[in-house]
């Protein structure tokens, strides 16, 4: 959980020069912390379905939305990992004849300032700071780290059923914002090498994602990020695919949108990921962007 104090944003709130001006006030109580979590689970005799591409019938949906109003589940289940894989909701999806769930954004996210400000969340999830942790929220235990008990459980159980699990990936940009922040984990790790910085002027950002910032996966420690998360979802959590978010920027080697770029050479070439499904978002709003058709 972030805490929207000014500490957050690492220069001086409501100084003439922004961003260009110096805090030293202590961010520390006020940022997320990480939880580390063992990998022990068991899945018993559980095993991937498989469903070939020429079978397969896709169902994407919201853990949130998809039961929150199902008053055949007990409360505390409603719109959690646990309420998603209930017989209930199983048989509802078996009955509808799909072969695998694409839900949407489960990586631990932070809602905008303004939102907060004004009493609101960011549902639907697309902006991502946690990339290898499932969202709380939706889980029906608040304790830190048992979402992710919980999340293998909801797996493990779809599994049982013969249904697939994606998962909707944003990993074209963070919730960090432009330059007026906030600060909470990589642009105070190591922004230059992390963010598309404007080459004429780095104060800011290249935003091709419409959202203030866009990681920049031409750099080999940021490719070695995202590729170790999306392993850790295949390997550890036992997902079957990922449906990219605005894959266009991920394959921006400079500007141009590049089909042959070091993140779709990587992805093809990973012995883990490569087998398992992936969809691609095919555009973005950057300039020169790749959309299906045009």
């Amino acid at each position: 959980k972030i805490n929207w104090s000014d500490a957050i944003f690492g220069y001086a709130m409501g100084d003439q020069n922004q961003d260009l001006s110096f805090s030293e006030v202590d961010d520390t109580g006020n940022i997320p912390k990480c939880v580390v979590v063992g990998d022990s689970f068991d899945w018993e005799e559980t095993v991937r379905p498989n469903i070939p591409w020429s079978e397969t019938v896709i169902y994407e949906t919201h853990v949130k939305g998809s039961t929150y109003l199902r008053r055949d589940l007990p409360e505390n289940t409603r719109g959690t990992y646990a309420g998603l894989s209930s017989d209930n909701m199983i048989n509802y999806l078996l009955d509808l004849g799909i072969t695998a769930v694409e839900i949407m954004p489960i990586q631990h996210r932070i809602d905008n300032k303004m939102l907060v400000e004004n009493g609101l969340n960011n549902y639907w999830g697309y902006n991502t700071i946690g990339f290898f942790a499932p969202d709380i929220r939706f889980s029906s235990d608040e304790a830190p780290g048992r979402q992710v008990v919980e999340f293998k459980k909801m797996v493990k159980k779809l599994h049982e059923n013969r249904i697939e699990v994606i998962m909707d990936v944003v990993y074209n940009h963070t919730a960090e914002g432009n330059q007026l922040g906030p600060t909470v984990s990589f642009r105070g790790l190591d922004n230059p090498a992390y963010y598309r910085l404007n080459e004429e002027n780095p104060r800011y950002y290249n935003d091709f994602t419409g959202t203030g910032n866009s990681l920049d996966v031409s750099h080999p420690q940021v490719l070695q990020l995202i590729m170790d998360s999306l392993r850790y979802w295949v390997s550890i959590m036992h997902v079957d695919g990922f449906r990219f978010d605005l894959a266009a920027t991920l394959a921006r080697q400079f500007y141009a949108v590049d089909r042959l770029s070091a993140f779709f050479d990587v992805i093809h070439q990973d012995p883990v990921v490569s087998e398992v499904k992936l969809i691609a978002e095919p555009w973005d709003v950057g300039p020169g962007g790749y959309q299906v058709g045009n």
